[in-house]
């Protein structure tokens, strides 16, 4: 048997259902929408190898492989750049030729610096960086680390005959406490961009970004108005466009010996 009270409390649940059954169109629902998320992982086996150093380099040679990422040469290298010697131990873009001299071939990227390090300790001697093709960097903070530990080693920095760089590793040519070029080396310069794509002269003039780049190139040995010419120079060209300059052209910048 049901009581009264139960009686009465059913009437009232029934007749709130047929309110709320012809409510307006118009009023106001909650939905509440549940994502699930699931994560699937590789099983590589006990004792497989996590370090973040080895993500690095695997996520680096994949950019590297792309297209995008790296400015043309203008020409085929110099056949005179296989007679450079056989390395005797390769760190990246680095090949260590013998005590003092290493070759650069590939571009920067956030594991570099790193290679760079664990070169110059096992070959603490090496004093002359030539940079045979290097189309740039891919970790702007990368290739400036990278490029005040060239001028803390005292290295001089060399484009060889039929050597090409351009971008960021022209940067990185800059480091060098000496500086050489070949009369065909080239220099391909253009400006830089964020991670949104926006461009140099997308930016207000007042922007702390432009003196970063300015105080690079005067810790480097540019004066003031050198350092704001060349950097005009190579904001003169869209980031994915290239100028290239000669060696003479860099001379009216920088020292060369």
């Amino acid at each position: 048997m049901v009581s009264p009270s139960a009686f009465v409390r059913t009437l009232v649940v029934a007749a709130l259902a047929a309110v709320l059954a012809f409510a307006p169109a118009h009023a106001q629902q909650v939905v509440t929408v549940t994502t699930t998320v699931t994560w699937t992982y590789d099983d590589a086996g006990e004792g497989a190898d996590y370090s973040d150093e080895g993500a690095a380099l695997l996520d680096d040679e994949a950019l590297t492989e792309d297209a995008d990422f790296a400015a043309t040469r203008r020409y085929a290298p110099h056949a005179a750049l296989a007679t450079l010697g056989h390395a005797k131990a390769t760190y990246g873009p680095f090949s260590v030729i013998d005590g003092t001299t290493v070759r650069m071939a590939g571009d920067v990227t956030s594991a570099t610096p790193r290679q760079f390090a664990a070169m110059l300790a096992a070959f603490p001697g090496l004093k002359r960086l030539e940079m045979v093709d290097c189309p740039g960097s891919l970790d702007e903070e990368a290739n400036l680390i990278l490029a005040r530990a060239v001028r803390r080693q005292g290295m001089e920095t060399v484009v060889p005959a039929g050597g090409s760089i351009r971008s960021g590793a022209v940067e990185l040519w800059l480091a060098g406490v000496t500086r050489r070029a070949a009369p065909d080396a080239e220099f391909g310069v253009h400006s830089w961009a964020d991670e949104y794509g926006r461009e140099a002269n997308d930016y207000p003039a007042s922007d702390p970004v432009h003196a970063e780049y300015l105080g690079y190139y005067r810790e480097m040995g540019m004066d003031a108005a050198k350092a704001r010419a060349f950097y005009a120079l190579t904001n003169a060209t869209p980031f994915d466009d290239v100028r290239y300059l000669t060696r003479d052209d860099m001379a009216r910048f920088v020292t060369l010996h």
